[in-house]
């Protein structure tokens, strides 16, 4: 069993911050559901690819800041450039040369980047993509792929999921859903509401399969029907290719979302797209003016010093080839150590080596929470966090031997648990939950073997799949 007492002070951190912060955290993938309970793990600071957190204890950390630190934490060009930029000044009263900068950057890089509006979290710019779409085209109805588990926090998304207290219905009946890889499905859906979609909105792919063949569909049947192809690149974007997915397979989008690795961690996203629906968001047209984004911290300088940054070294030295040979090193390494120990039916990797997430089974073969829990609880007691197998540029061969070696040592306990048919007697505690499920407290589903950031989900309503986080 953990030694529990490692972990005191982080405990009582969040049992602090559950009297100030709604969930104890600022993100729900980052609550404390997310983990074993008695092993919250508070982070003090952050160097390459390992944490350290209030009690001490250091760990090689995975998924990295829910995919957005790509280059490894603290990374001291990126820091630099952020502070260069913030020497400067933050925040103005008119435009900072460094906006168009960081704007000729991004559109250098990025195939359909005619134009480029900058803001700091993903769901805003995929709203202000919803939003452009319903005025380009009238219509009132985004179609959504009901694979891919989170595109925004905002009503028109949230309230395709369980988590959707607080959304009218009617706002609920405005989104559609589609499979993932089914061209006919979509193209009945758009039969089934003619005249009515404003927008399909996805992401490229998630898996290792080549997706060209199905986007160039995706992106046909909208033309077809006059609606606008968004591609949200949140998490694709500069993980899988410095052009992004799109630029890795020849898509070009109407409208595609950029974030997370865009600036190594500092908050900075992005909507880019074609000139003539990005100018119903700016001055140059007759048309009906669109608020698009707008807030006062949009182009806060140091946020774009440090994408400026971030975008030269993934364009400069390969970051996306590093990814995915680290991202293999450890793949095979996980099936090595799971093949010896006869658990290929119960545990394994899944998704492009650059992203991989990993599955939990119990003795049924059947996703389980319950076990997922276990493998994380002896994971963390071994040093490694890792609610996904995401890698970063600073996981080095080193970082990655041992977490085998780590993984070898939860799957010796994990087989003790799937022998015995439960984890009673293995796991300390509740098992982990899914984000989207319909009540608080201790409420919990096997619905999903909750793989990627730590963010258990359930299953969408919009979709019988089981989807993988974001």
């Amino acid at each position: 069993m953990p030694d529990l007492s490692r972990y005191a002070r982080s405990r009582a951190h969040q049992e602090r911050a559950h009297a100030l912060i709604p969930g104890g955290a600022h993100t729900y993938a980052k609550g404390d559901d997310q983990m074993p309970e008695h092993m919250p793990v508070v982070i003090a600071r952050g160097e390459g690819c390992r944490v350290w957190d209030l009690d001490g204890n250091d760990y090689i950390e995975y998924g990295m800041g829910l995919r957005a630190v790509t280059l490894g934490h603290a990374e001291p060009r990126v820091t630099a450039a952020a502070s260069r930029a913030m020497e400067a000044g933050l925040n103005f009263t008119r435009p900072a040369a460094i906006e168009l900068e960081a704007a000729e950057t991004l559109a250098a890089l990025i195939p359909s980047a005619e134009r480029v509006k900058f803001c700091k979290d993903g769901s805003s710019a995929t709203t202000a993509a919803v939003k452009l779409a319903r005025a380009a085209t009238g219509r009132d109805l985004v179609a959504v792929c009901s694979d891919h588990p989170f595109l925004s926090q905002d009503d028109w998304f949230i309230g395709t999921t369980e988590m959707n207290a607080g959304i009218p219905q009617p706002i609920r009946e405005l989104t559609v859903g589609f499979p993932y890889g089914d061209p006919e499905a979509l193209r009945a859906l758009f039969a089934s509401r003619p005249g009515e979609i404003a927008c399909v909105i996805l992401e490229a792919v998630r898996g290792p399969e080549d997706p060209t063949d199905y986007l160039r569909e995706v992106q046909a049947i909208c033309a077809a029907h006059g609606a606008v192809f968004v591609l949200d690149e949140m998490i694709t974007g500069f993980r899988w290719d410095a052009r992004g997915a799109q630029g890795l397979y020849g898509i070009t989008p109407d409208l595609s979302t950029f974030g997370k690795a865009l600036a190594n961690g500092f908050a900075c996203s992005a909507l880019v797209g074609r000139a003539e629906l990005m100018e119903l968001g700016g001055l140059r047209t007759d048309a009906d003016r669109v608020f698009l984004l707008s807030a006062t911290h949009g182009a806060e300088t140091s946020g774009l010093g440090a994408a400026i940054e971030t975008m030269r070294i993934c364009a400069e030295e390969d970051v996306a080839g590093t990814l995915q040979r680290q991202g293999a090193r450890l793949r095979e390494g996980v099936r090595q150590v799971t093949e010896a120990r006869g658990l290929g039916d119960y545990f394994g990797t899944a998704g492009r080596d650059c992203n991989l997430v990993f599955y939990t089974r119990d003795a049924d073969r059947q996703p389980s929470q319950p076990f997922r829990t276990l493998f994380l609880q002896e994971m963390t007691a071994r040093g490694v966090l890792a609610p996904s197998f995401v890698v970063s540029a600073a996981h080095d061969d080193e970082a990655i031997d041992r977490t085998v070696e780590a993984v070898d040592g939860a799957l010796a306990v994990y087989a003790r648990a799937i022998d015995a048919g439960r984890v009673d007697g293995l796991l300390v505690g509740r098992p982990v939950q899914p984000v989207f499920r319909r009540k608080n407290g201790t409420v919990w589903s096997a619905e999903s073997s909750a793989a990627g950031d730590g963010a258990a989900v359930a299953t969408s309503p919009i979709s019988n799949a089981a989807p993988l986080p974001s």
